[in-house]
């Protein structure tokens, strides 16, 4: 029992050295035999020293280097007085037994300083110091299965529970799961040599303190394990001030970075806004109606873009500030109020002001569209009035023509020199009428005129010039034609203004062509050509004028009461036949009356027809030609001869 009794001595006394000196080490100090050096050793006042740094006060005036007994004893009831005044419990603790080195008593009294000071601050879930390190102890290294710690004493003497704490706390500095767990000793002396390197752990016990005993020092132990509880709860209140410092600078920064984005956000804007007033007051209108409306249109984008991004900004700004300051309220830090050019106030006067802007664009658009219409109601309204008198003018000078042919022709002649003019002037309208049209102008109470109407009138002035200049030229062309019957001229004439489809008073190829059959004068391809080429060669556009036309037809019928012309016409009539029907004289253009009369007058035809007419009458026109037409000998020509020829 004495050995036993001297064995936890000793681990004490160097356990509670170790702690002295962690504690003395701020004042250059060293225990080296604990006993002796706070009763009668070297430095006579460590035990004062120790109770200064543990209470951070000062215990007075006393003997810095007694040498009596006497000053070593008030010494010593300096430090047991300073004790009870803290109010902890001494039992059967006098100066004598500090001064004569009583070691079990000094032992006690440092225990007591450790449970004081050490030990008596850990609390979990309100129960003793002691209770409270051990369910500290339980509840880190509850998750290892090869611990269990039930004490301070034999649960402690494999070494890993403290092996588990540094696990649990710092895994970084060991790996658990590769300890050999049945290396008692070595995995002690780890975590011991981890703790005092890597954590700042005092090493108060040796291995052997531990591991080498069946039932190692409570008190030892307990001093020991404060220190672990007292490092890593200081390491966790670190991470718990770094957690909420990183939390308040993630919640700051969050917050700076809303209050630069605000303040970024309302300067754009900002500019914005002022950039596009200074647009719209520099504008400048370059007075036509498509640069109005396409200004119009500009600002009607914006209103359908720009604006309304614009709108959603401020809405999203007067936001990002709410919530800038409900966040800066929720942690109790200052308001932020933004600087006095970026403020919500000074983003309603910038938005005041654009609306006002805004509308005194619309107002000068809208005007500026209205003038311009106006003006271009105006203006075409003047031209159009202007040439409808001018045309009205001209066609009242054709129809009011009288007199002789060659001064009405000369009148028409200045009248058709004045049409180019008028065709320069309508073409300025045509400018004005696409300008009208493109300003959406629908109606002009300044004229009852359209562009349309102007072009038919004008066209109908140059159609009456035209056929003016064209009837009296033909007059004066038949005035000369003397060897020509009054019929005849006027059908000759008739058939040429009605195959002259362009009104230019002559005929093409076709149109000659066309003329002449009409008069019953039928060519092949060929010789028709031949014709058109020998009557056009007299004029300098390659066709037949009024003149060449009249002068080519009295050529051809000047004989037209020969014998032989008349039957040649019969003949052609019935296209080669010996007979001809109702339908070939039809065809033929004779009039109905004449047809009639020549049905009754002409017999029957007797000898062979063509397929084509055996359901109709045929009559023989060489029976009837030989009553009335001689041959050239003065004799008729017998339907024989006529029919063998």
């Amino acid at each position: 029992m004495a050995v036993l009794e001297q064995s936890w001595v000793k681990v004490q006394e160097k356990t509670f050295g170790k702690w002295l000196n962690s504690k003395l080490k701020t004042r250059d100090v060293e225990v080296k035999d604990l006993v002796a050096d706070l009763s009668d050793g070297p430095v006579k006042v460590n035990l004062i020293h120790l109770l200064e740094i543990l209470s951070n006060e000062s215990l007075g005036r006393y003997a810095s280097r007694p040498k009596l007994r006497v000053q070593r004893f008030e010494n010593a009831n300096i430090a047991l007085d300073f004790i009870k005044g803290r109010r902890i419990q001494l039992t059967n603790i006098g100066a004598e037994d500090i001064v004569d080195g009583n070691r079990k008593i000094i032992l006690g009294l440092i225990w007591t300083l450790i449970l004081r000071f050490t030990i008596s601050d850990i609390n979990e879930e309100g129960l003793s110091a002691k209770e409270g390190l051990l369910l500290w102890c339980q509840r880190k290294t509850a998750c290892y299965d090869e611990v269990e710690v039930r004490d301070f004493s034999s649960s402690w003497n494999d070494g890993l529970a403290f092996c588990a704490l540094l696990d649990i706390h710092r895994p970084d500095l060991i790996d658990y799961d590769k300890l050999d767990k049945s290396d008692h000793r070595g995995n002690m002396q780890l975590a011991f040599d981890i703790a005092a390197q890597e954590i700042g752990i005092p090493d108060l016990l040796d291995v052997e303190d531990v591991c080498d005993v069946a039932k190692p020092d409570e008190r030892s132990l307990m001093t020991y394990i404060a220190y672990w509880f007292h490092a890593f709860s200081q390491m966790e209140r670190v991470e718990n001030a770094g957690r909420r410092v990183e939390k308040f600078v993630t919640n700051m920064q969050g917050a700076w970075e809303m209050q630069n984005n605000f303040e970024k956000r309302v300067k754009e804007l900002l500019r914005q806004i002022t950039a596009q007033r200074r647009s719209w007051a520099e504008a400048i209108f370059s007075g036509t109606y498509l640069d109005a409306k396409q200004q119009g249109q500009d600002f009607t984008d914006y209103k359908r873009t720009h604006k309304r991004d614009w709108v959603a900004e401020k809405s999203e700004l007067f936001n990002l500030l709410g919530n800038i300051k409900t966040k800066l309220s929720t942690y109790r830090l200052r308001p932020y109020e933004p600087p006095a050019e970026l403020s919500l106030e000074a983003l309603d006067d910038a938005w005041a002001k654009l609306m006002l802007a805004e509308r005194s664009r619309s107002q000068v658009i809208n005007e500026t569209i209205r003038d311009i219409k106006n003006t271009l109601r105006r203006t075409f309204a003047d031209k159009a009035n202007d040439f409808a008198l001018a045309i009205n003018t001209l066609g009242t000078g054709i129809s009011g023509l009288e007199g002789d042919v060659e001064d009405q022709l000369k009148h028409t002649q200045q009248i058709a020199e004045s049409l180019p003019p008028l065709d320069e002037y309508l073409g300025i309208i045509e400018d004005l009428d696409t300008q009208c049209q493109q300003a959406n102008i629908e109606e002009n109470d300044f004229t009852t005129y359209t562009f349309d109407e102007l072009t038919y009138e004008l066209g109908l002035v140059r159609s009456s010039v035209q056929k003016k200049l064209a009837f009296l030229q033909n007059q004066m062309v038949a005035r000369n034609m003397t060897n020509l019957t009054p019929i005849q001229l006027e059908e000759f004439e008739s058939v040429f203004r009605h195959f002259d489809r362009d009104g230019s008073n002559s005929l093409q190829e076709l149109e000659f062509s066309a003329a002449l059959a009409s008069l019953g004068l039928v060519y092949d391809e060929s010789e028709m050509h031949e014709k058109f080429v020998e009557v056009a060669s007299g004029g300098r556009t390659g066709t037949v004028g009024f003149e060449q036309f009249i002068r080519f037809m009295v050529d051809v019928t000047e004989d037209q009461n020969t014998a032989e012309q008349v039957f040649e016409s019969f003949r052609e009539v019935a296209d080669g036949k010996p007979y001809v029907t109702e339908l070939d004289l039809r065809h033929s253009l004779i009039p109905d009356e004449l047809i009639s009369d020549l049905i009754k007058s002409m017999p029957e035809h007797r000898g062979p027809d063509l397929q084509e007419d055996r359901e109709m009458p045929k009559y023989d026109y060489i029976s009837f030609m030989e009553r009335f037409v001689g041959d050239d000998d003065g004799r008729t020509q017998g339907p024989n001869e006529e029919r063998e020829r």
